[in-house]
């Protein structure tokens, strides 16, 4: 059983490869590499073919995590090949549940930082882009943060699965 998860954020080269890239290394430290497949892509097809922006390169690449990529456009007929689909920000979340064409899709997409219990009510990745290095840090520790409570999700959805 194969369990999808898709990121996604605008132009898929900042915040939603670096999400891509820190779950995938939780779900592969968590012995689930075999069984959870995640990937990402953005609301809309800008940069596709692209890779990811030097500096989210950077700063996963500084922080120990792989950082090949390509970027792609979300299509709502990916819907039901996946399992999650977890938006950076809430107008990503609006635009998601706009290409949902049933119930059952719209209940799969949720904001990243609702599983950080630490974020309060402050649920959105802010874009990096147009700043600094420092907002993709800042970035950086957001998706690290949520990630961690996500894997617990996954987990417990995967064993609810089997049960």
């Amino acid at each position: 059983m194969t369990y999808r998860v898709c990121f996604v954020c605008t132009g898929n080269i900042c915040r939603s490869p670096m999400a891509e890239h820190v779950f995938r290394r939780q779900v592969e430290e968590a012995g689930l590499g075999g069984t959870v497949v995640v990937d990402s892509a953005g609301t809309g097809g800008w940069h596709e073919g692209d890779g990811a922006d030097p500096r989210t390169v950077a700063v996963l690449e500084e922080s120990g995590y792989t950082s090949a990529h390509t970027a792609r456009q979300f299509r709502a007929s990916w819907f039901p090949a996946l399992d999650l689909v977890i938006a950076l920000d809430a107008g990503h979340l609006r635009e998601l549940r706009s290409l949902a064409r049933t119930p059952e899709e719209a209940a799969r997409i949720r904001l990243l930082r609702s599983y950080d219990p630490a974020a309060g009510d402050g649920l959105d990745v802010p874009d990096p882009y147009y700043g600094g290095r420092e907002g993709f840090e800042e970035c950086l520790e957001m998706v690290e943060a949520a990630s961690e409570g996500l894997l617990v999700a996954v987990r417990a959805e995967l064993e609810d699965r089997t049960a």
